[in-house]
């Protein structure tokens, strides 16, 4: 694919997904990959670009999140070492296993948590306290990103989320070490995929870290109820797609 006009496409592509993932802590490869297999680029294209494209836009989002105060650093480090560990893993365990067998279990959890969460937003929730076992969240959460189901964001943000962490520490400190957790998945695929697509990477790349910034300030800045209500209806949204997804492959099959 040549450098055209589908380039600039791109640049708004990665704008929009990463003030989606920077703002709500999840999204930027769903966002990413639907709007790209829409517009016909190849699922191969697609998978490489958006790996390779979100070990920088990841690390342009933990800084913005970091300069705007949106990092806890004691949770940042209990999420990000378990994160990568089981990043590694899952490239090498999980993906041997058949993906959409495991995914609807992750969604039923997920459309758990958005209920959570959006009775959170309408204040029926007991008010927040500390989480407890964190790093093993850190390393489902990496085994579940790395194994194709996407689950960093939604998993480890949706969950801290729903048991009581603020939203602007969780959803910055849960982008911080996305970075941590994407490289340490994505560094022998870097080193593989050449420039193949770089067309698609540096558009996506662009407009991802143009976005990283305004997003930081964004969960910094909007009500936390209203942050809790987006969070929640996105990962409903998600969760019932995939699921009703499932099962109509279920049935089909």
């Amino acid at each position: 694919m040549e450098l055209g006009s589908e380039f600039y496409w791109f640049i708004l592509i990665g704008l929009g997904a990463q003030l989606v993932d920077g703002a709500l802590g999840m999204a930027f490869g769903l966002v990413s990959s639907s709007v790209m297999l829409s517009m016909g680029v190849p699922p191969a294209a697609v998978s490489a670009s958006v790996h390779t494209a979100e070990v920088f836009t990841t690390g342009a989002s933990g800084v913005s999140h970091l300069v705007a105060g949106n990092v806890d650093r004691r949770l940042f480090l209990r999420l990000a070492l378990p994160g990568a560990v089981g990043g590694v893993v899952g490239a090498y365990v999980l993906t041997q296993l058949p993906g959409d067998v495991i995914r609807p279990f992750i969604y039923m959890y997920l459309l758990v948590l958005a209920i959570f969460i959006l009775l959170r937003a309408a204040g029926r929730m007991l008010p927040a306290q500390e989480v407890k076992r964190v790093p093993l969240l850190g390393f489902v959460a990496g085994l579940l990103d790395a194994s194709g189901g996407g689950g960093w964001g939604p998993v480890a943000t949706s969950t801290l989320l729903a048991r009581g962490g603020k939203a602007r520490t969780t959803i910055g400190t849960v982008n911080a070490a996305e970075f941590v957790v994407t490289l340490a998945v994505s560094i022998t695929f870097l080193l593989t995929m050449g420039v193949q697509y770089l067309n698609i990477v540096a558009g996506l790349l662009i407009g991802g870290m143009m976005a990283a910034p305004i997003a930081a300030i964004l969960v910094k800045n909007v009500k936390e109820r209203w942050v809790l209500i987006a969070v929640g209806v996105l990962v409903l949204g998600i969760s019932l797609f995939q699921i009703s997804h499932a099962i109509v492959q279920w049935r089909a099959g």
